[in-house]
């Protein structure tokens, strides 16, 4: 069973964990669209120093997606 590891994740890493079937674009794509349905993670994401044109997530990012959508 492989655990999930809290690290710094590129958007196309993360994203194909959470949507392993599809391809990286629609991965992103998907992801994103989860996270901004998500007004109390988008706001902590935005406090925590990310931004809509960051390719990657920080451990701290990270950490605060997963708190919110559960590991993938």
């Amino acid at each position: 069973m492989n655990t999930f590891t809290i690290r710094a994740y590129t958007k196309k890493e993360l994203a194909l964990l959470f949507f392993p079937d599809s391809t990286p674009e629609t991965a992103v794509k998907h992801l994103m669209a989860l996270i901004r349905r998500n007004d109390m993670l988008w706001d902590e994401l935005q406090s925590i120093g990310y931004y809509p044109k960051c390719k990657t997530f920080t451990p701290r990012q990270v950490q605060s997606i997963v708190d919110w959508l559960g590991a993938p």
